[in-house]
């Protein structure tokens, strides 16, 4: 390798790495958004993992830094950013730019690494996404700690009047599961509940439907083990919106972590009388995704205020429920009893 190519990928390897570090410090600090981070994180050692297929002391040997005359190169726009997603915006244009620069330059060393880094470049752009459009929205969603499914057939009380006792109960996220409603009277029940629940800072779930998502503004979609891959999803919802993937063994999380959604829901927890399976992988599922990701698990199915509390002790911070609310004649109160005690 010549030492000014050197020099060149050298130097736009540090100012990738050092972009990503801007970026994941705004996810964290700035948004809570655990998802974010965990993508920035996997970029990095992905990043890194490219950097040691090229020389490194052939690098490290071309580095001059004293006599780099881009150094002295300055202008008053680069001193000055106007807030911290300013400095996340700068910092996830200069990405890009910087490996592209990495990529074209590689060409002349070898050209399987051009295309590894090419395949990063474009993953670049969807992480800008990910971070600058959705990333208030998952920030949001990673303090949940009570999640309400409402379907009306299983509601005591009137279904929207249900959802509306599940909100005033601070619930932190609804979401509407329709598997028999016709398309015309779910998108209609979805924006009334879109509408209602953005008024009151809840966040909104559609379940299985990211068209539906899509048409009522929602904050997202659920998507199962049978639906729909969460790439497709996200052609369908764009970019902005939340998708969460259900799991419900080993291999099926490790799967749906790779396909990166916002958050990943496990279980079920116990026997389910609303959603029952043969496979019942409990809390040590929990305990397992808790261990694997950083990104908000969702624990679910057959949780009652009996049960509640091993998932807790499991590492549970978001139990999701059904009818030990929606069926109860009193849903704010039973919603209020999941709450964990300082929320109430």
């Amino acid at each position: 390798m010549l030492p000014s190519i050197a020099r060149i990928i050298d130097a736009n390897f540090n100012r990738a790495r050092e972009a990503l570090r801007v970026m994941e410090d705004y996810a964290r600090f700035v948004l809570d958004d655990p998802a974010g981070c965990e993508s920035l994180k996997r970029f990095r050692h992905e990043l890194a993992a490219i950097l040691k297929r090229f020389p490194a002391e052939e690098l490290l040997v071309a580095r001059d830094t004293p006599g780099d005359v881009g150094t002295q190169i300055t202008t008053a726009a680069e001193r000055e950013r106007d807030d911290a997603q300013s400095v996340c915006v700068a910092a996830a244009k200069r990405l890009p730019e910087a490996l592209r620069t990495i990529e074209e330059y590689a060409k002349t060393v070898d050209t399987d690494l051009a295309a590894a880094v090419e395949a990063l470049r474009y993953r670049s752009y969807s992480l800008e996404q990910q971070l600058l459009l959705r990333g208030e929205r998952s920030g949001r969603f990673a303090r949940v700690r009570l999640y309400v499914i409402v379907t009306a057939s299983l509601c005591r009380k009137d279904w929207f009047d249900t959802a509306a006792d599940v909100v005033a109960s601070g619930a932190g996220c609804l979401q509407l599961r329709e598997k028999d409603l016709e398309s015309g009277e779910l998108v209609q029940r979805a924006r009334r509940l879109a509408s209602f629940c953005r008024e009151h800072g809840t966040i909104f779930i559609v379940n299985d439907r990211p068209d539906v998502a899509a048409l009522s503004d929602a904050d997202g979609v659920h998507i199962g083990q049978t639906d729909m891959s969460v790439a497709d999803a996200r052609r369908i919802v764009g970019p902005r919106r939340l998708i969460g993937k259900s799991t419900h063994t080993p291999e099926q999380l490790h799967a749906a972590l790779a396909e990166g959604p916002d958050y990943v829901a496990v279980g079920p927890m116990f026997p389910s009388t609303t959603k029952p399976q043969d496979h019942v992988p409990g809390p040590p599922l929990l305990e397992l995704a808790g261990h694997q990701t950083t990104m908000p698990v969702v624990a679910i199915g057959g949780i009652t205020l009996g049960n509640v509390d091993q998932l807790r002790a499991a590492g549970g911070k978001c139990i999701c429920v059904c009818s030990a609310v929606i069926s109860d004649p009193d849903p704010r109160t039973a919603a209020e009893r999941f709450l964990p005690a300082k929320q109430v």
